[in-house]
């Protein structure tokens, strides 16, 4: 799970909460910022709430449980109604919003319905709420883009250091420039055939629609292994094994740090931007 955060809203911490890798922001620091006695369970007894919460479940939640929705719908706005977060999640099957125990207990929802609560609060304070949980998602996605350029950046590092090691290696002396780019070039499909399991040109033909190459649309596993991979095809290169021969350890390769990577915690914190 990654790392809460907090953002202030109007004086108050509002907790973020990351649970299997969506957010939910904290309905019980938002009600510190509420005058007077006021509880969740209030707001789950207004009709609108309910019917609010009805459809934003509809629409992200296959497993919600329509009939007892209905049930309550029915009840909701009545004196004698009364209902709790534990009762609306256990009956409904709910994942919008949830209660929590431990260190970070609390109630917590998705952010549409935060936001929707927040007018609760009052108008204003729903605004600051929105406009400070943007501006924490454009940092995140800034850190994240400048993590991806960092990548990229260290790929092409490694790119200069490969090409070098197929200049000594393996390009004759006394050459053309455009045979040499020929022999740059298969060993560049070399790497995107044993990570991506397509060259370069097979890649265009399938995505003329896009533009840039291949390791431009790479995923952030995908930039770290190659990168690793050119450093280690430069150290096979200057043994003079055959290029076939590296080809199979270049796929072992990137099939085993694939599979490494796609399964590190720290991989998952870094594309959440976590410092």
């Amino acid at each position: 799970m990654a790392k809460n955060k907090k953002i202030e809203v109007e004086g108050k911490e509002i907790t973020i909460l990351f649970d299997n890798e969506k957010e939910y922001i904290s309905l019980t620091d938002m009600l510190k910022a509420k005058d007077g006695d006021f509880f969740i369970s209030d707001w789950l007894r207004n009709r609108n709430t309910v019917e609010y919460l009805g459809i934003w479940e509809s629409v992200y939640n296959p497993a919600f449980n329509y009939g007892e929705f209905a049930i309550i719908k029915s009840q909701a706005g009545l004196n004698s109604y009364k209902l709790s977060v534990k009762e609306w999640t256990e009956k409904t099957n709910a994942i919008g919003i949830k209660a929590t125990a431990g260190r970070y207990g609390g109630t917590y929802a998705h952010p549409d319905i935060a936001f929707e609560f927040g007018m609760w609060i009052s108008p204003q304070f729903k605004i600051y709420l929105i406009k400070e949980f943007q501006r924490l998602k454009n940092e995140e996605n800034d850190r994240l883009k400048l993590e991806w350029n960092l990548q990229r950046t260290l790929a092409k590092v490694n790119y200069h250091i490969h090409t070098d090691a197929i200049k000594e290696n393996l390009i004759p002396k006394e050459i053309t420039k455009q045979q040499a780019g020929v022999v740059y070039a298969n060993e560049a499909d070399l790497l995107n055939v044993a990570l991506f399991g397509l060259t370069a040109k097979d890649w265009r033909d399938s995505n003329s629609d896009k533009n840039g190459n291949i390791r431009d649309y790479a995923t952030l596993e995908q930039l770290v292994v190659l990168s690793n991979m050119e450093s280690i095809n430069a150290l096979l290169i200057q043994q003079n094994l055959p290029q076939s021969e590296r080809l199979l350890q270049l796929n072992k390769v990137a099939i085993s740090q694939m599979k490494s990577l796609t399964e590190s915690r720290a991989i998952k914190k870094l594309k959440q931007t976590n410092p």
